[in-house]
């Protein structure tokens, strides 16, 4: 079942592109978490979506918002692809169980065995108060995350 505006957002823990663990629940009443799926690094409008998050940084990642990129891809593929980006931010592997966090979040392609462009907005409390899932080759729009976490 989709993910909904006013849903408690799944909790997940994930290895990041360093392998340290990282828990959606960390950033409950800190910070407001954008949660962002995205099919697989090294792709062309993936590595665009990042770099224009890389680009915007200080709107993602302050001292009220946290970005985490998800991913299908080993640990392994993301620091390679950080470091190439120079992206300073947390790349989450959900790798193995594969796909477990992108199933939660209803935004897993079985036939494709990635996850499809999802970005959800959690608030403190752990509530998602934003969601847009776009298909494979569509990239988002920016400015919309801004608009929807200026909103909170």
């Amino acid at each position: 079942m989709a993910i909904q505006v006013g849903d408690k957002a799944p909790d997940f823990e994930l290895k990041d592109n360093h392998g340290r663990t990282v828990r959606l629940s960390d950033f409950r009443g800190e910070k407001n978490v954008v949660v962002l799926f995205y099919p697989f690094a090294f792709t062309g409008v993936c590595t665009g979506e990042l770099c224009a998050l890389r680009d915007n940084l200080p709107k993602f990642v302050n001292d009220d918002t946290q970005l985490l990129a998800v991913s299908n891809d080993s640990i392994h593929t993301l620091r390679v692809f950080a470091e190439q980006e120079d992206l300073e931010y947390p790349l989450l592997s959900d790798f193995w169980p594969h796909g477990e966090t992108s199933r939660a979040y209803d935004v897993f392609d079985e036939g494709k065995g990635c996850a499809v462009r999802g970005t959800f907005i959690v608030d403190k409390e752990g509530v998602v108060r934003w969601t847009v899932v776009n298909g494979l080759p569509d990239a988002r729009d920016l400015n919309e995350y801004v608009t929807a976490l200026g909103a909170l």
